[in-house]
């Protein structure tokens, strides 16, 4: 077992544990200004995990033999721009596609513990898997998700909570048939189950977020930078991600002034992390997508 392994392994125990921890003693969840604590959580610790996407972006220019940089980032931000834009225009379309995408990204994320295992509907499993992440609270807290979405201009006036269980059953056994290690795998999405128990939903998908999709993208990109030396590749990571997670979380911060302006503040922040995070995902994944694409062909 690599240190990397390890290193997710305890990760997975210690977050359960402490999801557990919480669930077991009803931990109020009284924090003054959450909403604002959970925009910064998710300007900085969360979004750093896709801050590399310029090192991926620079082999996929390689490839299509294109020498200015720049383009990239060009294409990167049009591509976020594109998504802004849809979703202004078609709210419902656009969060339906953003939560399909983001559900399946969540559960190939996430599989990290052995090679997912590949047959013609392992796809659908990884989607499944991921979509716990939307499904929890709205079974849980369906008020409260209810109302994130009427802020983000979706209105979702029905649901059925039998199918919320059935679905939510369906994640719970996706793991049997993605990863080899099930137990791990399991765990993960318990801890996502008892932190929609426990605390309202923006709480919970921060901390799952940021503590638990965003650290373990992240220790596979330190992985990659030095699979031997885990200082050596933190060190390189931290200096690689930090000028871009900055520029995103000043551009947030913008966006959250500017829409201050029409919106009341929880309202605005609300909108800038949701929509700025299917903004970043869309090109995040299709980037990603292309560059296994070519990589299977050679």
């Amino acid at each position: 077992m690599t240190n990397y392994n390890k290193i997710n392994k305890y990760h997975t125990i210690l977050l359960f544990l402490l999801s557990l921890f919480c669930l077991i003693l009803s931990i109020e969840t009284q924090i003054d200004n959450v909403t604002i604590i959970c925009f910064f959580l998710i300007a900085s610790l969360g979004v750093s995990h896709g801050s590399l996407d310029y090192i991926k972006g620079a082999k996929l220019l390689k490839i299509f033999q294109i020498k200015n940089k720049l383009s990239f980032y060009l294409i990167y931000v049009f591509f976020s721009l594109i998504i802004v834009c849809f979703w202004s225009v078609l709210p419902f379309l656009t969060l339906t596609i953003f939560l399909i995408v983001a559900s399946y990204h969540f559960g190939k994320e996430d599989s990290v513990f052995g090679k997912i295992k590949k047959f013609k509907l392992s796809g659908l499993f990884l989607f499944l898997k991921g979509s716990l992440v939307i499904l929890a609270p709205l079974y849980f807290h369906t008020y409260e998700t209810i109302q994130i979405f009427l802020i983000l201009d979706v209105k979702f006036d029905q649901y059925n909570s039998n199918l919320l269980v059935v679905l939510i059953f369906l994640s719970l056994i996706s793991n049997f048939f993605i990863n080899k290690n099930i137990i791990f795998s399991l765990l993960d999405s318990l801890t996502i189950i008892f932190l929609n128990i426990n605390f309202e939903p923006l709480l919970a998908f921060t901390i799952y977020f940021c503590f638990l999709h965003s650290v373990r993208h992240s220790l596979s990109l330190i992985e990659n930078m030095s699979n031997k030396n885990f200082k050596k590749g933190l060190i390189n990571f931290l200096k690689k991600a930090l000028p871009l997670t900055i520029v995103t979380a000043l551009s947030f911060l913008i966006a959250v002034f500017l829409l201050d302006k029409y919106y009341i503040l929880n309202s605005a922040i609300l909108k800038v992390i949701f929509i700025g995070l299917a903004s970043l995902t869309f090109p995040h994944i299709l980037l990603e997508y292309l560059l296994e694409k070519y990589e299977k062909r050679t």
